[in-house]
């Protein structure tokens, strides 16, 4: 009987999931999560996703546990613990869904050669992007660097295949398990994860259970509820993408068929949000450091400033004074997510008010978020510092007073999470209020600020 190692990365499922479901067509199967935090090149997860990762890796051990099945946990670097496992278990074959990023793309090219050499069956899958990124390119073969072509060229290949089912059963010798409570990854001393355990729930259950209720209770008026805050107007899908508990074919499949009450520019809208997290990965594919080098170059000579310690920490807890900015940052630090709006809005004010650099930002970011996606993340600091492929306008500044005015005009949302401000009558500028209830002054005159991020932008445009 063959035998056959399913080695799963960001691809945390059963259904849909083309490396499982053809190993268990061939025959037993062995399925493996390696932690690899030692391989050169790889970036360790922050926080707020070691988290994830832990209830998503215990919510995959239950379920392949009820189709016959342990979950197989090794750590260390996968060119030593691939061969290891698969010469333990006496398997012949492994099998993977790809991975884009550039040092993980290496290391699965140069495992594919060695054990080929070595005589094993190694094939891997598309199962985590629609459109692979070497695939969809302009008419002169280079990548798209503007996200509206990128898009439409996308919607005018051949639609993405259906979504697979999940085996309805597994079968396969039991092989020896770390332990994953041993791997560390909850916080414990402080255990500050308790907003995230009241907020998610990770785990591909959830996840089918989050689209289902989106397609039929949330996705009617989705293109305007989404730009507000204070509205269960979003998916709540992006943790579960990022770790692979469901898949873009499944969204995009469900949201074709799924829905009655929607509009055409509803679907329209949430499926460009799907087509977006594909462009920001053909964005990294291309560019491997996009989390580390401006993708733009000339912003190589941009003037960014040193901030002061306390005000970094104002911006990254919640005490800057701005009602918007604060409201978020302390959304995330509680929850591990953030609406876009306002992520867009925080980003703008820590780069284009503060003048920081946008990379202080990503890893803030990528330590804090449940759904810190390699690709995302990165791509999207760098659409708001404008340093990046299809990036915001250099003169594009977000005023938090304005966003929150335009998307949050009752001030629902600021009062949420800045409990200060629940007494406050003039919410969106507290500063200007007789009694603003013990909150923050404000750190920066949005004005003048705003004046010197132009000019440093028009200074760095003339060269």
């Amino acid at each position: 009987m063959a035998l056959t190692v399913v080695w799963l990365r960001d691809d945390l499922r059963i259904a849909d999931n083309p490396a499982l479901h053809t190993a268990a067509e061939r025959g037993d199967v062995v399925v493996c999560y390696l932690l690899d935090e030692v391989s050169a090149g790889i970036r360790p997860l922050g926080g707020a996703s070691r988290w994830w990762l832990h209830h998503s890796l215990s919510s995959l051990a239950g379920a392949l546990e009820e189709r016959g099945i342990p979950l197989v946990l090794r750590s260390g670097q996968a060119e030593e613990e691939i061969p290891r496992l698969l010469t333990e278990c006496g398997a012949d074959a492994v099998f993977w869904n790809r991975r884009y990023a550039f040092t993980e793309r290496n290391i699965d090219a140069l495992l594919t050669a060695s054990l080929t050499d070595d005589g094993y069956q190694v094939q891997d899958f598309q199962a985590n992007l629609m459109f692979e990124p070497w695939q969809v390119a302009t008419g002169s073969g280079s990548p798209y660097k503007v996200f509206t072509p990128f898009w439409r060229a996308c919607r005018n290949r051949q639609a993405p295949r259906a979504p697979l089912d999940a085996p309805p059963e597994l079968r396969g010798p039991r092989i020896p398990s770390e332990d994953l409570d041993a791997w560390q990854l909850l916080p414990s001393s402080p255990d500050w994860a308790g907003g995230l355990r009241e907020t998610w729930t990770p785990g591909e259950p959830t996840a089918q259970v989050l689209l289902e209720h989106f397609l039929t209770d949330t996705v009617d008026g989705y293109a305007q509820a989404r730009q507000l805050p204070n509205v269960e107007g979003t998916s709540r899908l992006s943790p579960h993408l990022r770790f692979g508990e469901i898949s873009p074919f499944q969204v995009w499949h469900s949201a074709q068929s799924g829905s009655t009450s929607a509009t055409a520019d509803d679907l329209t809208v949430f499926t460009q949000e799907i087509g977006w997290r594909e462009f920001c990965w053909q964005l990294l594919y291309h560019q491997p450091q996009l989390a580390t080098e401006n993708y733009r170059s000339e912003f190589n000579a941009f003037p960014w400033q040193q901030p002061e310690a306390e005000d970094l920490d104002a911006w990254r807890h919640g005490h800057t004074g701005f009602p918007l900015i604060d409201a978020g940052m302390r959304q995330l630090w509680h929850t591990g997510w953030m609406h876009n709006r306002v992520r867009m809005t925080v980003g703008s004010f820590l780069v284009k008010n503060m003048m920081v650099d946008w990379r202080v930002g990503e890893q803030w970011f990528w330590d804090t978020l449940v759904d810190a996606d390699p690709a995302n993340n990165a791509a999207n600091w760098q659409w708001v510092a404008g340093s990046g492929a299809d990036a915001a306008p250099y003169f594009r500044i977000f005023n938090p007073v304005t966003q929150s005015r335009k998307f949050d005009p009752d001030g629902g949302y600021l009062r949420r999470w800045v409990p200060e401000l629940r007494s406050v009558s003039n919410v969106h500028e507290p500063w200007k209020d007789d009694s603003p209830g013990g909150y923050a002054a404000p750190l920066l005159d949005l004005l003048a600020s705003r004046d010197q991020a132009l000019s440093a932008y028009q200074d760095l445009r003339r060269g």
